[in-house]
């Protein structure tokens, strides 16, 4: 199975949970609904496993970047279209999400903030994280997500890769 395959497969069941998901409502302006509207369509493709769709929704010089303990396998910063899916490829195989629910989304700008809740079980010991919160910080650019600043409960998910 070659990597786009197995990323679209493990990305989708993940992250399908998050499909339709636009808490939060609020009244935006026409730059604000559209970065907005960007981000949670980038959302739908990851949840729906639609690689192409996340293609074009990417930048070229798009960053993702994940916060907390470095000895998790996904955690740092990946910069450029192709590290980016490699990099979803690593995090997929290493933690499958139980549980994804946006609770509140917000646009200002070029800029989108989520926050919600997440499960799952890491790859690496079998264990279960537990419920944890999560934020993200997007930024938006003709169109594009540029940044994908995700920062996830990195100490539960630390003791649960590690055993612990």
């Amino acid at each position: 199975m070659d990597r786009r395959t197995i990323l679209k497969t493990t990305v989708a069941s993940a992250l399908l949970a998050m499909l339709g998901t636009h808490a939060g409502a609020q009244d935006m302006d026409a730059k604000s609904q559209a970065s907005f509207d960007t981000v949670m369509a980038f959302m739908g493709a990851m949840g729906s496993g639609d690689m192409d769709a996340m293609d074009k929704l990417m930048a070229d010089d798009m960053v993702w970047h994940n916060e907390g303990d470095t000895s998790l396998p996904w955690i740092g910063e990946t910069v450029g279209k192709e590290n980016i899916f490699e990099f979803l490829g690593v995090f997929s195989s290493n933690l499958q999400v139980t549980e994804w629910e946006n609770e509140d989304a917000f646009a200002s700008g070029d800029t989108v903030a989520v926050f919600g809740r997440m499960n799952g079980i890491t790859t690496h010991s079998g264990q279960e994280t537990g419920e944890f919160t999560f934020a993200l910080r997007a930024k938006v650019r003709d169109g594009q997500v540029v940044l994908w600043n995700w920062l996830e409960d990195s100490f539960a998910l630390s003791q649960a890769y590690h055993g612990k």
